[in-house]
């Protein structure tokens, strides 16, 4: 595929994307309790092989990635590497989401200290790798509106640290978008960005709803509104990006097989739809190998491939003067130098 635009992953969780290795290495340091203590041995307990009955059976893949962020440390180096692992991709620019209520659970840790952490392991990514990256506070609402308050205010205090965005994410059906109004409200009174999944476990009526009332400019996964011709014009009219993650599609599944994913309509009715990875270890994926897949199974052709690029590049949580810098450092980009070569 053509390098003329960069390599954009805009629906990337943190949460999901913490190396086995490290995983290992924090378990000895802080005394947990893992199943297994080799890589080999550890992985089926926390990386996906096939699709699970569901996305309860799903999340639960994270349980010992949330264990091991015991300190503001780890928390530290697990965004740095994440970062570092994208860059060895081939990004050229990524957006990381994560759910500081979710982070701090298993070790009472604070709020604004694991928002810290993440800031700073961000930081020193940007100082020494050759891509670029910028956060999306998640407002976790399985555990409720009122937890999501303090999240929303902690991803704000963190807005001059490269917290750009805010998203809600978690459990659809009980938690629907009506409980988090005024939660958005706020977060764009307070000059955020605004993302928001839905319509991936429930329907199309919630992924209307996060325009209408949320004012959503991205939408996470969005699989149902291809249940509504109505939802997706209102999708096209109103410009809203579409963050589309195949592989997690097929595995919490959402969508039944990969040829009856939405992508390939959402693509010729002309929504910004996007690919990403969602939860690279968990998953089991990275990027190029999510554009090999639309390519394979979903027929997509070299310039419905390329569209998928710039329509990242368009929704992306980026000033005009950096999307244009960032387009322009891409097309000089010298594919020989690049930490991992990639055929996307």
């Amino acid at each position: 595929m053509s390098n003329s635009y960069p390599l954009i992953d805009l629906h990337r969780h943190l949460e999901g994307c913490v190396r086995i290795e490290t995983l290992i290495e924090l378990g000895t340091e802080h005394g947990l309790a893992l199943p297994a203590w080799s890589v080999e041995e550890l992985r089926p307990y926390v990386q996906i092989d096939s699709p699970m009955p569901g996305l309860v059976a799903y999340f639960a893949k994270f349980e010992l990635m949330q264990l091991c962020m015991a300190s503001y440390e780890a928390i530290r180096r697990i965004t740095y590497e994440c970062i570092d692992d994208a860059c060895s991709e081939g990004l050229d620019y990524l957006e990381l989401r994560f759910s500081p209520v979710f982070m701090a659970e298993k070790h009472d840790l604070e709020l604004d200290g694991v928002v810290e952490a993440v800031c700073d392991g961000l930081d020193e990514a940007l100082r020494v790798l050759p891509m670029r990256a910028k956060l999306i506070g998640i407002m976790s609402r399985t555990y409720g509106p009122d937890p999501c308050w303090r999240e929303l205010e902690a991803a704000i205090r963190g807005r001059d640290r490269g917290i750009v965005a805010v998203d809600v994410a978690g459990d659809e059906i009980k938690y629907p978008g009506e409980l988090f109004v005024n939660h958005f409200q706020r977060a764009r009174e307070a000059g955020m960005r605004v993302t928001v999944h839905a319509g991936e476990s429930t329907s199309a009526a919630q992924v209307r709803q996060a325009i209408v009332e949320l004012q959503a400019e991205r939408l996470g996964h969005a699989v149902r509104a291809i249940d509504a011709p109505d939802v997706m014009d209102l999708i096209r009219r109103e410009s809203v990006g579409i963050e589309s993650c195949l592989t997690s599609n097929i595995q919490t599944g959402v969508v039944a097989a990969i040829a009856q994913h939405p992508v390939p309509e959402y693509l010729r009715r002309g929504l910004l739809v996007t690919l990403n990875t969602d939860n690279t270890v968990i998953g089991g994926v990275d990027l190029p190998g999510e554009y090999r897949l639309a390519e394979r199974e979903l027929g997509l052709s070299e310039m419905e491939l390329v569209q998928l690029k710039q329509n990242a590049l368009r929704v992306a949580f980026l000033s005009d003067e950096e999307r244009a810098d960032l387009l322009r450092r891409t097309s000089g980009k010298d594919p020989t130098n690049s930490r991992k070569e990639t055929d996307v």
